[in-house]
């Protein structure tokens, strides 16, 4: 299902554990590290497509997981000619993508990466919040890094943040003109570091 333009509608998942840290997966048979996500079949909303994309890809349910916000419009990105089949040539251009943030309410253990016969990931592990962007093939690195700069300021508050408010010292300023729209309570951006656009990831202070 393309639009007019030649992109597929698209959802990505940003997952974080209750450290803020973020699901990051392996690609079956390849060195390239990324987020979840997946496209949306005709007639699903994004939200639809993002549950289904997060058991088919990760082994979680809806219960597993809190809706803590999503991109307000849709993040796009072209994929190069020689990563399309011969015969999508002319008319896929790529993808456009909605964005959900998540926080994990259940555990480690719901993670299934062989949830379906076909795998996505053969590996992950929890990273940091700001991702290293030169481990994502690099079409998509634009889009993860306007995803993330989105939805930073959502990301929930923890004890780690209290304790570093309550020492009255200030963090970092936020990025400016976010358009992520909330979905739970306000949120926080992460103290103590800068984030350095197309690969520098996160750069403590």
């Amino acid at each position: 299902m393309l639009d007019r333009d030649g992109f597929r509608p698209n959802v990505g998942i940003v997952l974080l554990n209750q450290k803020n840290q973020v699901f990051w997966g392996k690609r079956i048979r390849t060195h390239s590290w990324q987020f979840p996500q997946g496209g949306i079949d005709r007639g699903e909303t994004p939200e639809q497509a993002m549950i289904r994309e997060l058991h088919e890809e990760v082994g979680l349910q809806r219960e597993h997981v809190r809706i803590v916000a999503r991109t307000r419009d849709w993040l796009r990105y072209e994929v190069p000619d020689r990563y399309i089949r011969r015969d999508a040539r002319g008319h896929y251009k790529g993808q456009k993508q909605i964005w959900f943030l998540l926080q994990l309410v259940g555990h480690d253990w719901n993670l299934n990466l062989r949830a379906t016969e076909h795998p996505e990931f053969d590996a992950w592990r929890w990273n940091d919040y700001w991702v290293p962007l030169e481990a994502v093939v690099e079409f998509k690195r634009g889009v993860y890094e306007m995803a993330l700069t989105e939805l930073a300021r959502y990301l929930p508050r923890n004890e780690q943040r209290l304790r570093f408010l309550r020492q009255g010292r200030r963090g970092p300023e936020q990025p400016g003109d976010l358009e992520a729209e909330p979905i739970d309570s306000p949120m926080a951006l992460p103290p103590g570091g800068s984030f350095t656009p197309m690969g520098g990831g996160f750069t403590p202070t």
